[in-house]
């Protein structure tokens, strides 16, 4: 097994997750291809919350984002008042910033940038719901993100 440097490490499970939400067209660094394993919710598609008023980001308020599997295990929450804060409780780090909608993409920006990672960071908004299960591939493997009900 190689040693991988932290700030390797951090980039590729933080990217992952800051694409949690990313359709396969995704420019981020871990290049996510996410594909749904919720029956309700499956293949969804970026949406652009101008043309349909919908909130793409609803189903995120309140509740925790988990991305398993490649180096650490991820907990991201999204709030309603634009701010997200972002857990790697192996490595007992903890990043925060504010997110905004621009078009159909969702833009991150670090309070602390993540070494290697870009401020702000966009991707493609796809909508998720509590319940919903999808993977997407990252530099350190495939990952298993999970949108769970309350703050873990």
């Amino acid at each position: 097994m190689r040693s991988i440097p932290l700030s390797v490490a951090v980039v590729s499970f933080l990217a992952i997750s800051v694409s949690a939400i990313a359709d396969p067209t995704s420019t981020n660094l871990a290049s996510a291809a996410p594909a749904s394993t919720s029956p309700a919710s499956a293949n969804p598609a970026p949406v652009n919350p101008a043309s349909t008023g919908v909130d793409p980001m609803a189903g995120y308020y309140g509740n925790t984002a988990i991305s398993t599997g490649g180096m650490a295990e991820v907990h991201i929450q999204y709030n309603a008042d634009h701010t997200f804060v972002m857990n790697v409780p192996a490595f007992a780090l903890r990043f925060k910033g504010t997110w905004a909608l621009n078009g159909s993409n969702l833009c991150f920006t670090y309070d602390v940038t993540p070494p290697g990672v870009t401020n702000p960071d966009c991707g493609p908004i796809v909508p998720h719901k509590v319940g919903d299960t999808w993977t997407e591939n990252a530099d350190d493997g495939q990952r298993k993100l999970t949108l769970v009900a309350g703050i873990q």
